[in-house]
């Protein structure tokens, strides 16, 4: 069976996305509105997370919001984006954890931002390269994880599997960009469960490995 080189792969696929950057909204200025806004697109698309997050964080201007207004108003206004029980359990708690803390500061390192309430790997990731850019991982979401198997950059399933396998086959600097166009290609072509290969640039050389369908 063959599979993509992933020299050739980077360079293909940052020929299309080399500009790729998140699609979340945020403050510059109030960093944790991107953590926020990246725990609540758990099972979410970001176009849903923007249209809530606009109106959450005039409601919800700081920190100090999230933890003295009712967790039902919170519940309301994130009702859109799914889970919103615990995702508005999570907001609450992390702001707390924020505050108390870290000084009201997100923090910088994996350690620190995955002892938050609501964050795990792929978001500490998210905020290590797009706060503060720095690389300690790989972002694996759903569509990393199904294009990477894909296209046969790793036989893992899990999403920590799947990060260290991508890890030792890209160079440490490419982490984060990577990361971007892989999602928005999931997006645009790689898609579950019905890929879009007809129109995928990546057609003549993609193994389309367990893939049955596509269009």
């Amino acid at each position: 069976m063959k599979v993509i080189s992933p020299a050739i792969f980077y360079q293909t696929i940052g020929n299309h996305y080399k500009n790729e950057i998140c699609h979340l909204n945020w403050d510059k200025n109030r960093t944790w509105t991107l953590l926020f806004a990246v725990i609540l697109s758990a099972q979410c698309t970001d176009k849903k997370v923007n249209e809530v997050t606009t109106h959450l964080f005039l409601d919800f201007p700081d920190l100090e919001h999230f933890i003295i207004k009712p967790i039902e108003e919170l519940e309301q206004a994130i009702k859109p984006t799914g889970f919103y029980h615990n995702k508005s359990k999570s907001l609450k708690k992390c702001a707390k954890q924020l505050l108390l803390t870290f000084e009201g500061k997100v923090p910088d390192t994996m350690e620190n931002l995955i002892s938050l309430s609501g964050v795990g790997r792929k978001t500490a990731n998210v905020i290590l390269w797009n706060i503060f850019g720095k690389n300690e991982g790989f972002v694996v979401d759903t569509h990393i994880s199904r294009i990477s198997q894909r296209v046969g950059l790793s036989k893992n399933k899990t999403p920590e599997k799947i990060e260290q396998d991508l890890m030792k086959l890209f160079p440490k600097p490419l982490w984060g960009p990577i990361s971007h166009m892989l999602i928005q290609f999931g997006r645009d072509f790689c898609k579950a469960p019905i890929p879009i290969c007809s129109k995928c640039f990546l057609k003549k050389i993609c193994p389309k490995i367990g893939v049955r369908k596509w269009k």
